[in-house]
């Protein structure tokens, strides 16, 4: 039998051989059930598997703010409660996710991935819009399992320096991929997020007023939706915030989110609305 090592101590040829700087691309040759959507063949429909549920973006003049929810809903019932659906793609891009959660965990882990990978054999970074169009050949590539009821969508942004700006790129399950310029919403709350954004955004907000609106609106997602969780202030669960400038990816802490929430939280005991 040959030794698929291709030796004593070697790597199989596959390794050794130039080709493409994706990441993807090479793992779709040396080993393809190892990419998200490879599954295929599932009995049919898939509901019982844990949901990721709201993340909003909102670009303010400098950067753009991306904020989610923490829960995963299972069926009617709260699956996970502390769930971190917003994550660091690059230096200056960050992504976020809504849907199956475990395709949606490993889609993200790929798409860092793909984009270190792309860094270390090019020695440059992907402009935004080229992370934007790896993303969305990502989302594609996982439309077998979409429809059959695992399906994830992202949203994704970053910092434009050639723009001096925050853009937002969101998706659908068939990889369309469209820009959105002041803010999105993904998730089974998001007409209610977009809602709230509608009525707060304003163009030369602070980065500081982002992420009250951010947070407001995931507040207001969280009051009509069920499957998106509110502010836990007796676990200290507050949404995964986090910001990226031209000084590059930052996550806001639990210590600056709860001043927020708890600011939220009192101006909305005033209102016999809630």
């Amino acid at each position: 039998m040959a030794d698929p090592m291709g030796g004593a101590g070697r790597l199989p040829a596959v390794f050794m051989t130039p080709g493409t700087s994706s990441f993807t691309d090479f793992l779709s040759q040396s080993a393809p059930h190892l990419l998200p959507g490879a599954q295929s063949g599932l009995p049919g429909p898939v509901t019982e598997v844990a949901h990721g549920t709201t993340i909003v973006a909102v670009t303010f003049p400098g950067g753009v703010i991306m904020a989610g929810d923490r829960r995963a809903t299972q069926g009617h019932m709260i699956a996970q409660r502390d769930v971190e659906k917003v994550h660091h793609a690059d230096d200056f891009s960050c992504v976020g996710y809504a849907g199956t959660a475990g395709v949606g965990a490993e889609l993200i882990r790929l798409f860092q991935v793909e984009l270190e990978h792309y860094e270390k054999i090019e020695g440059a970074t992907l402009s935004l819009d080229a992370k934007a169009n790896r993303l969305a050949a990502m989302v594609k590539g996982n439309l077998p399992m979409a429809l059959q009821g695992l399906a994830v969508v992202p949203l994704f942004a970053g910092y434009d320096p050639d723009m001096d700006a925050g853009r937002i790129f969101s998706y659908d399950i068939a990889a369309a991929k469209s820009e959105e310029r002041t803010y999105e919403s993904i998730g089974s709350g998001s007409v209610f997020a977009k809602g709230s954004l509608k009525k707060l955004y304003r163009a030369d907000q602070t980065q500081a007023d982002t992420v009250r609106i951010a947070v407001e609106a995931l507040y207001d997602a969280a009051d009509d939706d069920s499957a998106t969780g509110g502010p836990d202030t007796i676990r200290r669960l507050y949404p995964i915030v986090a910001a990226v400038t031209s000084d590059g990816y930052r996550r806001y802490g639990d210590d600056e989110v709860e001043p927020v929430v708890t600011a939220i939280i009192a101006d909305r005991s005033t209102s016999a609305g809630g």
